[in-house]
C-alpha cells in the first residue's frame, strides 16, 4: 500500500493541473457560446450540451482526484468516449451543414482533456491514442474539404499527447529509481545495525572458539575449522552489498560476493559492474565451476581469488589459486579424455557469450583463469 500510494502522490500534480484544466476549458466552452448565442441555431440544444459537459466536468474532475480514479485508465478511456460524445452532442444546436460551412464545435479546447488524462496514465502511446481518437471525431465532424482547417487543432493535440506522455513516463522511471535507491539505503542500514550487533556478540563468539580449538588441538580443531567458516561466512553477509539491479541488467559484484569462504577471496570494484542477467548468471557458474576444480585438484590446503575489473567496454573476471598446478598438455588431454567440466563449463559458456577464456599454469604455481565478455 505504502508503494502504491508513493507511485500515485509522484504523478499527483500532473493531475491536479488536470482537473484545474478541465474547469477552465468548460468555463471558455461557456463562455464562447455566449458571445455566439445569436448565431446559434438552436440555443437549448447548446445549453443541454454545456449542462452535460459541466456534470461530466464534476465526475471525472472527482475521479481524477481519487486514487481509485488514477490508479487504472478506466476512467480515462470513459472520459474519451464521453467528450466524443459532447462533441457530436453540438449537432443538438448546429446542423452538420452549419458546423462543416464554418460554425464552431462548442466544445472548444475542452476536448483535449481525455488526451491528457490518457498521457497521463498511460505515457506516450495513451496521449497518441486520445489525440487521434478525438482528432477524427473532429475530422467527421468538419468534413474531409475542412482538413486544412482543423489542422492545428490536430497538432496541438498531438504535442500534448506527446509531450505530457512522455513526462509521466519519465517521472514514472525516476519513481521507480527512486524507491529502488531508498530501498537500499533502508537495507544497507539495517545491515550495519545487524553488523554492529553481529560483531559485538557472534563474531567475537566465533572468533574466541576458533582460537582456543587450535590451541586444543585434536577433534577441537574440526570445531576451529568450522567457527571459522562460519565467521567468513557472517563477514561476507555483513559486508554484501544489495544486487543492483537497472532494467534487465544486474550488478555482478553482488553475485560474487557470497562465494567467499576461509579459502575463497573475493575482490570487486566499489561501484556496480551491471551486465545483462543471464551474461551475469554465466559468468557466475563459470566462476563456481573453476573454483570446483581448484578444491577438486589443487591439493586441501589451496586458496582461491576471484578478482574483478571492470574495463569500461569489457569485464575481465580472473580466477586465481595457489595450488599444485598443472600444464596446458595436461588440460588438453583431460578434454580428450572426455572431462567435460572445463571444455563445457567455463570454456563453453564464454564462447556462447561471445568471450575469451585464457588459462596460465605450471606444476606448482598454481592455476589462473582469465574470462574476458563484452559489457553491451
Amino acid at each position: 500500500m505504502r508503494v502504491e500510494r508513493e507511485k500515485a502522490d509522484l504523478l499527483q500534480p500532473l493531475w491536479r493541473a488536470l482537473v484545474v484544466f478541465r474547469l477552465i476549458t468548460w468555463a471558455f466552452a461557456c463562455f464562447g457560446v455566449w458571445t455566439r448565442w445569436d448565431g446559434i441555431v438552436r440555443p437549448s440544444g447548446a445549453v443541454l450540451q454545456l449542462a452535460v459537459m459541466g456534470v461530466w466536468t464534476l465526475v471525472s474532475s472527482f475521479g481524477y482526484s481519487r486514487r481509485w480514479g488514477r490508479r487504472n485508465t478506466r476512467l480515462a478511456f470513459a472520459d474519451l468516449f464521453v467528450t466524443v460524445g459532447c462533441m457530436y452532442a453540438t449537432l443538438w444546436a448546429q446542423p452538420l451543414l452549419d458546423i462543416r460551412a464554418g460554425a464552431s464545435v462548442l466544445t472548444s479546447l475542452w476536448v483535449a482533456g481525455p488526451v491528457l488524462a490518457l498521457a497521463i496514465s498511460r505515457g506516450r502511446d495513451g496521449g497518441l491514442l486520445g489525440a487521434v481518437t478525438i482528432s477524427l471525431a473532429l475530422l467527421s465532424l468538419r468534413g474531409v474539404d475542412n482538413v486544412s482547417k482543423i489542422l492545428g487543432n490536430v497538432q496541438l493535440l498531438l504535442v500534448a499527447g506527446l509531450v505530457v506522455g512522455y513526462a509521466a513516463s519519465t517521472m514514472r522511471q525516476a519513481g521507480a529509481r527512486l524507491r529502488e535507491a531508498i530501498a537500499a539505503e533502508s537495507a544497507t542500514a539495517e545491515r550495519l545495525r545487524l553488523s554492529r550487533s553481529i560483531h559485538d556478540g557472534v563474531l567475537q563468539v566465533l572468533a574466541q572458539v576458533q582460537r582456543r580449538g587450535a590451541a586444543i588441538g585434536g577433534e577441537a580443531v574440526e570445531l576451529a575449522q568450522l567457527a571459522a567458516e562460519q565467521e567468513v561466512a557472517l563477514r561476507t553477509l555483513m559486508s554484501a552489498r544489495p544486487t543492483a539491479v537497472e532494467g534487465d541488467r544486474v550488478d555482478l559484484c553482488g553475485l560474487l560476493l557470497p562465494l567467499a569462504t576461509t579459502r575463497v577471496e573475493v575482490v570487486v570494484p566499489a561501484t556496480p559492474v551491471l551486465l545483462p542477467a543471464a551474461t551475469a548468471a554465466e559468468l557466475v557458474a563459470a566462476v563456481k565451476e573453476a573454483l570446483s576444480n581448484v578444491s577438486k585438484h589443487a591439493g586441501p590446503e589451496a586458496r582461491s581469488w576471484v578478482v574483478v575489473e571492470d574495463l569500461g567496454e569489457e569485464v575481465v573476471l580472473s580466477v586465481r589459486d595457489d595450488g599444485v598446478g598443472t600444464t596446458p598438455a595436461r588440460l588438453e588431454q583431460a578434454r580428450l579424455d572426455g572431462h567435460l567440466g572445463v571444455n563445457q563449463s567455463i570454456r563453453g559458456r564464454l564462447t556462447d557469450l561471445g568471450g575469451t577464456v585464457t588459462v596460465r599454469t605450471a606444476p606448482g604455481e598454481g592455476t589462473e583463469w582469465e574470462l574476458k565478455v563484452v559489457t553491451t
